[in-house]
């Protein structure tokens, strides 16, 4: 068997982040959130500021695409590949940059649309983390010192982009079950609860083959 992969997509304010980096720990493998934009920088040419403006966004203003698209892409020069608006290139590198990690190492990683770049890898494991609304409106407004209002209105417009990111750019749906091997439900589980489902879930599977 390969390594190991867990790819986690989230709700906003679910605990997704958290869930992620204390499986790593666990695990002693190494979780790529932000972590990825960096490396996909690094391996594309691209500065790692397009990265964060692009990331989990389906589409960029045109004016902006325009001005970027100047930026040199070391080791990304087909004709195809230059053609693209600059979010699908920084999509495309993501992608690439997410299936090396694979390949390399055993890892959690989270968001990205990892689940569809490693849709034919069969030891990764696609988790989707969320908990009720009440709850994460709890959360949010206790750790950004806003209210629960404003805090409820952040997080529809954070699952917005995420889930609008996700159908943009992979053929199955943000927050269904079927695109996900597992979907658990953290305001029930919590954090450490979630954690022993996966890895009982990866202990099952590898038992059964």
């Amino acid at each position: 068997m390969g390594n190991k992969i867990y790819t986690i997509g989230r709700e906003f304010g679910s605990g997704g982040r958290e869930i992620g980096e204390k499986l790593a720990e666990r695990l002693g493998i190494k979780l790529y959130d932000k972590e990825l934009l960096q490396q996909a920088a690094k391996e594309s040419g691209f500065c790692e500021e397009i990265f964060e403006n692009h990331d989990e966004k389906p589409t960029s203003s045109f004016l902006y695409s325009l001005v970027m698209d100047t930026y040199s892409l070391n080791g990304y020069h087909s004709a195809p590949f230059l053609d693209m608006p600059l979010n699908h290139k920084v999509f495309l590198a993501q992608f690439d940059t997410i299936k090396k990690i694979a390949e390399r190492e055993s890892c959690v990683i989270v968001g990205r649309c990892a689940d569809y770049a490693l849709s034919d890898n069969p030891d990764c494991i696609n988790i989707f983390i969320h908990a009720d609304m009440d709850k994460r409106v709890k959360i949010i407004s206790q750790r950004a010192n806003i209210t629960e209002s404003k805090a409820r209105d952040l997080i529809q417009k954070q699952d917005k982009q995420r889930a609008s990111y996700y159908n943009y750019y992979t053929s199955k749906k943000w927050g269904d079950s079927q695109s996900y091997h597992l979907t658990l439900d953290s305001g029930k589980l919590g954090i450490g609860g979630c954690i022993d489902m996966i890895l009982k879930f990866r202990e099952i599977l590898d038992a059964s083959r």
